[in-house]
C-alpha cells in the first residue's frame, strides 16, 4: 500500500460567498414581485461551479434552472431530477435527441425545425420568441396556432437585449411578445432577465430568468443595494523584489520605476481569468491598503506596487478588488466576461 501523495496548496483561490449568492437569488425573486425568480446556470454556473450553485439555490428554494445545452444538463440531472426544471436554451439538434428525449430537462425550442424535431415526441418544452434580439428565436410572423397544436409547452419565453438601458427597444419587445402570448399558449411566461427584473413588473410575467446579478454584477441603478459581490480572487506573493530607480517591469518594459520601490510578484495571471485589460490599471488590497497592479499581466505572474505595505513578504496573501463593476471599469471587459472568465486554476473556496 502506498502512501497518499501529499495536497498542492494553491498560489491562487478565489472565495465563493455562499451567503452572498442566496442573499442575491432571494432579493432578485422579492423583486420580481409575483413572478418566482429561476437561476441562469449555464456557462459553469458563470464560472463559480454549477452543481455548487445549484445546490446552494436548491436549498433555498430556486425551481428553475436555464443551461445552454445538454452537456450542462447532465452535469446537473441528477441534482435537479424530480426536484427543479431543467430548460436547455440553445435547443435541441437532430444529433441531441438520444440524450434529451431520455432527459428530464427541457429543450428551449427556437426555430420551425426544432419545432418539428420535437413534436412528436410528446415530451415538455419551452417555446422561445424572437421578440427583437434576433439571436435566438421564433419570429413572431412565423407563429400560428397549427404550429404548437398538441405540444406540452411549459414555459414561453424571449430574452431582452438592451435591459441594461433606459431604450425604446425594452417596451418593442415587450410588445412583440405580448402578441406572441395570444398565439402560443403555455403554462408559464418568462421574459426577464437580471436587468429586466429592474424594468418593472409589466416584463416579470411567471418566471424571472436572473444570471448575473446572481453572482455579484449590477447592470441597473435599482439593483445597486441589493446585490452582493460573490467573488474574491486572492494571489500568494511568490517573491519580493527591490526596484531602483529606472528599473523596467515585466513583458515590454510597460512599467519604468521612477524612485526606488518594493514589488510582490503574485502567482497568478490571465491564465487565471485576470487579463490584461488589467495591466496598469487593477488592484489588489491587504486589508484597507490598495497595491496597484504594475506593468503588464502576464499569463502566470502580476507584479504589484508594495510601496505603501513594504513589509509584505513572500508568502503572504493579498486580495483582488474584484467587485465587477469596479473591475470592469479598470479593464474595459464586461461584467459577464470578468465572472465566467475565472480560470479552473483558481481553487474555489466555498465559505
Amino acid at each position: 500500500m502506498t502512501d497518499a501523495k501529499p495536497i498542492i496548496p494553491p498560489t491562487a483561490t478565489v472565495r465563493l460567498d455562499s451567503d452572498a449568492l442566496v442573499s442575491n437569488w432571494r432579493a432578485l425573486d422579492q423583486m420580481s414581485g409575483q413572478a418566482k425568480a429561476g437561476a441562469a446556470v449555464k456557462a459553469n454556473a458563470y464560472g463559480l461551479g454549477v452543481r455548487d450553485v445549484v445546490q446552494r439555490l436548491m436549498a433555498a428554494g430556486c425551481t428553475d434552472y436555464f443551461v445552454a445545452n445538454w452537456q450542462e444538463a447532465g452535469e446537473i440531472e441528477d441534482l435537479t431530477a424530480g426536484r427543479a426544471g431543467v430548460s436547455v436554451l440553445n435547443g435541441v439538434r437532430e444529433a441531441d435527441l438520444p440524450f434529451a428525449l431520455q432527459s428530464p430537462a427541457k429543450p428551449v425550442l427556437n426555430s420551425l425545425e426544432q419545432v418539428q424535431r420535437w413534436k412528436t415526441s410528446g415530451r415538455p418544452c419551452d417555446i422561445m420568441i424572437n421578440s427583437g434580439m434576433n439571436r435566438l428565436g421564433i419570429n413572431l410572423e412565423d407563429l400560428n396556432a397549427s404550429l404548437v397544436a398538441g405540444m406540452a409547452i411549459d414555459m414561453v419565453m424571449s430574452h431582452l437585449a438592451s435591459a441594461d438601458e433606459d431604450v425604446p427597444q425594452n417596451a418593442a419587445q415587450l410588445e412583440q411578445f405580448n402578441a406572441a402570448l395570444g398565439i402560443v399558449p403555455a403554462k408559464r411566461k418568462s421574459l426577464a432577465n437580471s436587468a429586466g427584473i429592474a424594468l418593472g413588473s409589466e416584463f416579470h410575467f411567471d418566471v424571472t430568468r436572473p444570471g448575473l446579478s446572481l453572482y455579484g454584477g449590477v447592470q441597473r441603478p435599482a439593483l445597486e443595494d441589493l446585490i452582493r459581490q460573490v467573488a474574491f480572487p486572492r494571489a500568494e506573493i511568490i517573491q519580493v523584489r527591490s526596484l531602483r530607480a529606472g528599473d523596467k517591469l515585466g513583458y515590454n518594459a510597460q512599467y519604468v520605476a521612477a524612485e526606488p520601490h518594493k514589488v510582490g510578484i503574485l502567482a497568478m495571471g490571465y491564465a487565471d481569468g485576470y487579463l490584461r485589460g488589467f495591466s496598469n490599471s487593477g488592484m489588489f488590497m491587504h486589508g484597507d491598503i490598495v497595491l496597484p497592479v504594475l506593468g503588464r499581466v502576464s499569463m502566470d505572474l502580476i507584479a504589484i506596487d508594495l510601496s505603501d505595505e513594504p513589509n509584505l513578504k513572500e508568502g503572504d496573501w493579498v486580495d483582488c478588488e474584484y467587485d465587477l463593476g469596479i473591475a470592469s471599469g479598470q479593464s474595459g471587459l464586461s461584467q459577464y466576461e470578468l465572472i465566467t472568465g475565472l480560470g479552473n486554476r483558481l481553487a474555489r473556496e466555498w465559505t
